[in-house]
Formats: C-alpha cells, sequence, structure tokens
C-alpha cells in the first residue's frame, strides 16, 4: 500500500463504499477540506483509499443525497456548509429550550405508541416491578421541518396515563407533564453513543445510507428523585452537537 493510501477493511461485513462515506464525512467534520470547500477529485479518492473510480461515485452520491456534499459540472463535489444545532445537555434538558432561536419553529409529532410490560432493564431504570405497564410514545422532532431527532420514550402508565394523548396535542413532553400534573423534572443522567442509522432512522430523520447518528440515552426524575422517563434519543451527526452544562 502507498504511504497516502486509506486503508478500507474488504472483509468486515460493510461495503466499501459505506467506509468510504464515513471517512469523507470524518474529515469534512474535522475541516480537513476547508482550504478548498471541496473534497478531493473522484480519481484522488481512488487512489487514496485503493478503489475503482465507481466505488468513489457511490460513496459520494450518498453523502449528496444527505446534504453534505454538492455535485457541480465543472467545478468538483463541494462541501455543504451547515451549521450544526447545538443541543445544551444539563439538568434540566428540553428541546425547545434547547434549540432556543436557533430554529424559528419547532415542532414534535407522534409517529407510533403502545403499551407494555416493562421489561427488566427498563423496570430497573425506571424503578418499578418487572413487567408493569409502561407507555411507549416514538416521536419525531423537527426544526425549521428539518428532522433532527428521532425518539422513543418510555412512561411508568400508573402514573402518566393519557401522556399520548397530552403529547399528541401539544407537541412537548413538558406541556404533556404539566397536562398531567408534573411541572418540573430533572436530568439524571446522559449517556451518548455513536451509531450507524438504522433502517427507521434513514425513513423518519431522511438520512441516505451509511449515515451516522448520535444516540442519547436519557433518564429523568421528578423532584424528588422518582424516574419518571426514559429516552432514547437519535440525532443526525452532521446535524446536531451536544454541550454538557453543570
Amino acid at each position: 500500500m502507498d504511504a497516502g493510501q486509506i486503508n478500507v477493511q474488504r472483509q468486515n461485513g460493510v461495503a466499501l463504499w459505506r467506509q468510504i462515506a464515513d471517512r469523507i464525512r470524518t474529515s469534512i467534520s474535522d475541516g480537513e477540506y476547508d482550504a478548498t470547500g471541496k473534497v478531493p477529485p473522484e480519481f484522488t479518492l481512488a487512489a487514496q483509499f485503493g478503489v475503482n473510480r465507481h466505488t468513489v461515485r457511490s460513496a459520494l452520491a450518498a453523502l449528496a443525497q444527505e446534504g453534505i456534499v454538492r455535485p457541480v459540472q465543472g467545478r468538483g463535489t463541494l462541501i455543504v456548509r451547515k451549521e450544526r444545532l447545538n443541543f445544551p445537555i444539563s439538568r434540566r434538558t428540553r428541546f425547545s429550550q434547547g434549540i432556543g432561536d436557533q430554529a424559528r419553529e419547532k415542532e414534535g409529532l407522534l409517529l407510533r405508541s403502545a403499551e407494555e410490560p416493562a421489561s427488566a432493564d427498563l423496570a430497573a431504570r425506571l424503578n418499578i416491578p418487572e413487567g408493569a405497564v409502561v407507555i411507549r410514545l416514538e416521536a419525531l422532532r423537527k426544526a425549521d421541518r428539518r428532522p433532527v431527532s428521532r425518539s422513543t420514550n418510555w412512561f411508568p402508565a400508573e402514573r402518566f396515563a393519557g401522556i399520548k394523548e397530552a403529547y399528541q396535542a401539544s407537541g412537548s413532553i413538558t406541556v404533556a407533564f404539566r397536562t398531567l400534573g408534573l411541572f418540573d423534572y430533572l436530568r439524571v443522567s446522559t449517556e451518548i453513543t455513536a451509531t450507524h442509522a438504522d433502517g427507521a432512522d434513514l425513513a423518519d430523520l431522511q438520512l441516505s445510507p451509511g449515515a451516522i447518528i448520535l444516540v442519547a440515552r436519557a433518564l429523568n426524575t421528578d423532584p424528588e428523585g422518582v424516574p419518571v422517563q426514559y429516552a432514547v434519543s437519535r440525532f443526525p451527526a452532521d446535524m446536531v452537537q451536544f454541550t454538557i452544562e453543570n
């Protein structure tokens, strides 16, 4: 392999074009192409990754679908500059307040809902008996009509019967809690990881295959420390960044 060649794994189960798209996406995020404002030519990328130009084209096409790059005849593949939304993680984490004036319009949509028995893991997080009924809400949040998060939320059904209707009417977990008599709640833990978007994420967040998402697993309690919500939220990594606040 040449000294300047970037290694991709041909037998790890991830398509070469997807690996290359991930590498280019990371390079864009790290500012490696800021001097030119565009990614290197196809033949340069093909040589760097040791693949043919068709594989590079597939990677660039996926990034174009995500809105990260834009091919322009005669100029090459330009980087589309998109300001990330800064989402603060604090003792009182709220979606609308967190986005604040970074977006003119904020919207919460209920995708699906169900009542189900709590698994052992979920019961431990919510401090309820295993098998106790929980209400699951799957929600999509938008900022200026762009999907910015897809979340799965669980609530103890005994305490929050009617939260589906309250969320459906308001598009806000905070407002739904208030409707049901909970006027304050606190974030006690947030765990953030990164992964490839799955099929549901690709559809609901309008991403292309290979896109990276940030996954936030969060537990909220009432002021007395009783768990009220466990949520797993997924954010497009190129659109959102987190700031941890004390």
